[in-house]
């Protein structure tokens, strides 16, 4: 079984982690981001809600996001375990989703934060392209699709996320290093993190996932 959090700033690769993660212990990724962008694209009250924070490079606020992902955890799919990504962002949100660990009896899980500086993270975010259809991800250079603006997966249209652009990407990270970096600190007194150095490439980062998560 295979519980992890994946922790890390924007662009620090935890979805592209966690797409073969999922594939290799198969179990499901969650990412909340993925959850708070498909309701606004079908314009329900938390899409609208959710909107105005992601678009201006803020958090959601808890309130929105903590019922949504407990709801998700106890779906059939995650009995064997789950990738947590996005999730959760602040000592509060980790600390409440301990308690809800522990009322379903979740004792272990793992935690692995994915660090990248600020410069690199610019670059990677604001080159990131993804997927209409099926939300693969790609790089205008790093990771080019074989035909450009065309998926090579599904042959749907690649687009730039609108917090995708370098001054939202630089708030995004402020907000990160402000509010969510407390948490290494927390899960660190726990005892239960492992911190990876993003940049050292896409297969040997997975390489530090698997061999955290399996010791």
């Amino acid at each position: 079984m295979l519980n992890l959090i994946l922790l890390g700033p924007p662009g620090a690769g935890k979805g592209t982690q966690a797409s073969k993660l999922k594939e290799k212990f198969n179990v499901p990724h969650i990412s909340t981001g993925d959850i708070l962008r498909d309701n606004i694209s079908k314009g329900t009250e938390l899409g609208k809600k959710a909107k105005e924070y992601m678009n201006n490079g803020q958090l959601v606020p808890d309130d929105l996001v903590i019922n949504i992902v407990e709801v998700r955890l106890l779906e059939d799919d995650c009995k064997n375990g789950f990738i947590l990504d996005g999730f959760p962002r602040t000592v509060h949100q980790a600390e409440v989703l301990g308690e809800f660990f522990k009322s379903e009896g979740m004792k272990d899980y793992k935690v692995v934060e994915l660090y990248v500086d600020k410069d690199e993270l610019v670059r990677r975010l604001s080159g990131r392209r993804l997927c209409k259809a099926c939300n693969a991800i790609y790089h205008v250079t790093g990771m080019p699709s074989k035909k450009q603006g065309v998926c090579d997966a599904c042959g749907g249209e690649l687009y730039q996320r609108p917090d995708d652009n370098e001054e939202t990407v630089i708030k995004r990270t402020e907000v990160y290093n402000s509010q969510t970096k407390p948490l290494t600190d927390y899960y660190d007194k726990l005892g239960n993190i492992v911190h990876i150095d993003g940049k050292i490439g896409l297969e040997k980062v997975l390489a530090e996932i698997v061999k955290s998560v399996e010791d």
